[in-house]
């Protein structure tokens, strides 16, 4: 891997910006890469826009904002709308199929992913849905290990909720082994 440009997107009270953070943790505290992790959002942070930016590179970051991704996540239909024309050609899009109804209209592969699905199912909290998605995130992209973020994780959430997180992760990370990239 040399570089890999990323943008979690959907609203805010979804975890976005916190997968991002963890995200970028996980590569640059446990497996020693250099990661940048800058956000934006709407009018409103509860239910507004929320966008994060996420590089991940062996080599130096120089500039920390995200045009053309080579992965997108899009968490709500607004944000698919939004960010979906940005993808670099080839890249990789990651939907959750309860909220997002994808087109055909993007250059990229379009995984779909009944993710907040699995958690309401397997946990019943919608609270770890953006731990779930970071978990098929990196199942499908290998962009850092799963005991690295689950490290990040708990350097983040408290004790009570490791477990829950942990499982949230691992739903993901099958999820997302089953549409591999590499």
């Amino acid at each position: 891997m040399k570089r890999t440009r990323l943008v979690f997107s959907g609203s805010g009270g979804q975890g976005v910006i916190t997968a991002a953070i963890i995200l970028a943790e996980a590569a640059v505290i446990h497996e020693g890469m250099n990661a940048t992790q800058s956000q934006s959002y709407g009018a409103a942070a509860r239910g507004g826009a929320t966008r994060s930016d996420v590089i991940i590179s062996e080599h130096e970051i120089n500039f920390p904002v995200v045009s053309q991704p080579n992965i997108l996540v899009c968490l709500t239909q607004q944000a698919y709308t939004s960010f979906a024309p940005e993808i670099r050609p080839g890249g990789t899009l990651l939907t959750d199929s309860r909220f997002v109804e994808t087109t055909k209209k993007v250059d990229a592969r379009q995984i779909e992913l009944p993710m907040y699905e699995n958690v309401m199912e397997k946990i019943g909290k919608p609270i770890v849905f953006n731990i779930c998605v970071l978990g098929a995130l990196i199942g499908i992209a290998d962009l850092v290990k799963p005991d690295s973020v689950m490290k990040a994780i708990a350097d983040r959430v408290p004790k009570d909720f490791v477990e829950m997180n942990k499982t949230a992760l691992s739903i993901g990370y099958e999820l997302g082994q089953a549409n591999r990239l590499f």
